[in-house]
């Protein structure tokens, strides 16, 4: 297997979790003997310093050159003063659309060794596993027009869907759901929005293509309460855009720290990686960032990008067993729990580096991993 894949660490903690990531990805293909090919490439803060753009064309150019693109985190407020188009997080907005994915996967797992970091009780997290599938390029994020009017103190956003942008985003849900639990829940707000009735007519149509699968509806509002009732309930959660984007960062709730969410981007020219955490700068540089959420992301680099299922899971399982194992980064250490051991990035990076390494080693081939 041949990849290559743009690194977009960009900003804050970013490069220190993308750090830890690649280097899971390489002992991938050293013992696996596959050639992955790291590309860095600017986005971000590092980006308007250097070229005056969140988003300069070469990344783009080059971007779209690669197989995958692996991004580490975006944005300072220190640049807040700048317009929307000209801030840090305008450069990834730019580039998911470039990109064209449309089917955002954010996987949400309350792993059983982090039970005590929710404020749920745990006979409540226990064995909930859900995969959020958010459509990425429509709604309120992209809808046009949209304006500030500072002198008149008005602003306006258009929230837009097609039906065939919803089409595609619910088949790729129904199709992860056929090889779950058989189960998708969309959500959305259709007692009040006429896009949110276009998108549940049309789920609804699509789901007749997938009779082992079973649809559910549920508003967006009580869908947030159900979410942190009975998280177990759910298995596929299909929504729009800002109801997606919301409900995965509450889902941080389930799993006990956003440090540990990572995601996948799919349907586009280049599939797009990122964990879902923030730039975090306040903490960048003090070895406290947890590279879990960029980890798992590297999982989904070599399950959706390189076909290597089994490698993917191996990531998963060492993941679990080191926390089993009571080594946490300070987001998730608990200092009145017995057992924990509190390590900095770039321990908890080589402990579950090492972990790989002991999972994959048996009968590999190596291979050569180039940097350009």
């Amino acid at each position: 297997m041949k990849l290559k894949i743009a690194l977009l660490a960009g900003d804050g903690i970013g490069p220190e979790v993308t750090q830890e990531a690649v280097n899971v990805l390489t002992t991938v293909a050293q013992i696996g003997g596959h050639s992955f090919e790291f590309v860095p490439l600017l986005i971000g803060v590092v980006a308007i310093t250097a070229h005056n753009t969140p988003l300069p064309e070469e990344t783009l150019r080059q971007t779209l050159a690669c197989d995958a693109a692996l991004l580490g985190a975006v944005g300072d407020n220190k640049f807040n003063h700048l317009s929307p188009s000209e801030r840090p997080e305008a450069g990834l907005l730019k580039i998911r659309a470039a990109l064209g994915g449309f089917a955002n996967l954010r996987p949400a797992i309350a792993y059983k060794a982090l039970a005590d970091n929710s404020p749920l009780r745990p006979e409540i997290t226990e064995g909930a596993n859900i995969l959020f599938v958010r459509e990425l390029l429509g709604g309120l994020y992209f809808g046009e027009p949209r304006w500030w009017n500072k002198e008149t103190n008005e602003a306006h956003n258009t929230m837009v869907y097609t039906k065939g942008e919803v089409e595609r985003v619910a088949k790729i849900a129904f199709e992860l759901a056929q090889k779950r639990s058989k189960k998708v829940t969309s959500v959305d707000k259709a007692n009040v929005l006429e896009v949110s009735q276009l998108w549940r007519a049309t789920v609804t149509e699509v789901s007749k293509q997938y009779p082992d699968v079973t649809l559910e509806h549920q508003l967006v509002d009580s869908m947030a309460i159900h979410l942190m009732n009975t998280p177990r309930s759910f298995d596929v959660v299909l929504t729009e855009n800002l109801f997606g984007d919301i409900l995965s960062d509450e889902s941080g709730v389930i799993t006990g720290s956003l440090g540990m969410l990572p995601s996948a981007t799919l349907g586009g020219e280049v599939n797009l990686y990122e964990p879902v955490h923030g730039s975090a700068p306040d903490i960048a540089g003090t070895g406290k960032a947890n590279p879990i959420g960029a980890i798992l992301t590297a999982a989904l680099v070599l399950r959706h990008s390189a076909n290597l299922d089994t490698e993917a899971t191996e990531i998963e399982d060492a993941v679990v067993e080191i926390l089993e194992q009571g080594y946490r980064t300070t987001d998730i250490a608990r200092g009145n729990i017995a057992g924990q051991t509190t390590v900095t990035t770039t321990e908890m990076g080589k402990l579950i580096l090492d972990k790989v390494k002991l999972k994959l080693a048996s009968g590999a081939n190596t291979a050569t991993t180039v940097r350009s």
